[in-house]
């Protein structure tokens, strides 16, 4: 909501279109992502999802209403947003390679609290979990605030959640940021390590794709992208989505293209791997 609300009026002025924001909650997306795939192929609807809605839901429940493929023709990635790792100010670990130390030598798995089952931050807690060569335990609550709310109290070791809404209580000395979840270091906490230098081939961001109904016609879709990589490079826009904890992308449609699959494959093998289920 945050991106789209940002992005959104400008887009709006160069196309000479109003653009109305909806939002469409439930299911862990499904509901709007239907409600999307679904809408007249004319241009006048468009879907801003995440690597939740796009990529993992697909693997994640047995059956959808509609296929991510099939049904949408990608237009551009538009953001990363960066994940961080968090441990309470008084946990002994200062570094990744600190915290994987100490947990090997303990006889129980590390648990560590995001905003729900099948979530961006709990995928991305399991392949890290994989990577590092330990074991963590899921705890899942409903929502950012409830999780980040149990780390400040000692109800979980550790946490996964967005820099945006970590940040206050890092720069207030309540929570240690362990690592940045991404390739490169946030502006944001900028003295914060990415797990990239500790593990080169880990990078996990929670991204935002801009999509289409799948018959929406070439030439409308050529349009939107050109206008929607303008947005994302001007500079009032990019330092607004900055100061979010999101990175402006705009690739092209192939390039997104080819994302996605990479992408869905990927989080495919970490819920099979974790024998992750929802109900």
């Amino acid at each position: 909501d945050i991106v789209a609300r940002i992005i959104a009026p400008k887009l709006g002025e160069n196309l000479g279109q109003q653009i109305v924001v909806e939002n469409r909650g439930g299911a862990n997306g499904i509901l709007a992502t239907e409600l999307a795939a679904k809408a007249a192929p004319d241009g006048y609807t468009l879907f801003l999802g995440t690597l939740g809605n796009l990529a993992v839901n697909p693997t994640l429940y047995k059956t959808l209403p509609f296929d991510i493929s099939r049904d949408f023709a990608p237009v551009t990635q538009v953001a990363d947003v960066w994940l961080v790792m968090l441990v309470h100010a008084s946990f002994p670990a200062k570094s990744v390679n600190e915290l994987i130390a100490l947990v090997k030598i303990r006889p129980h798995p590390i648990n560590y609290s995001t905003s729900g089952t099948g979530s961006a931050l709990h995928l991305a807690g399991e392949l890290f979990g994989m990577v590092a060569g330990i074991k963590m335990m899921h705890i899942p609550y409903k929502g950012s605030a409830p999780s980040l709310t149990a780390l400040l109290s000692g109800e979980v070791e550790l946490s996964v959640d967005t820099i945006l809404l970590a940040q206050q209580f890092v720069k207030a000395g309540r929570l240690r940021a362990i690592a940045v979840w991404g390739a490169k270091r946030s502006p944001l906490l900028p003295n914060v390590p990415t797990t990239a230098e500790a593990f080169p081939d880990y990078g996990v961001t929670n991204w935002f794709g801009l999509v289409a109904p799948a018959a929406t016609p070439p030439d409308i879709r050529a349009r939107i992208h050109v206008e929607t990589v303008k947005v994302l490079r001007s500079p009032d826009i990019k330092e607004r989505l900055l100061s979010q904890g999101a990175e402006p992308v705009g690739s092209t449609p192939a390039e997104f293209g080819a994302f996605l699959k990479a992408e869905t494959a990927k989080w495919a093998k970490v819920i099979r791997n974790a024998r992750i289920e929802v109900d």
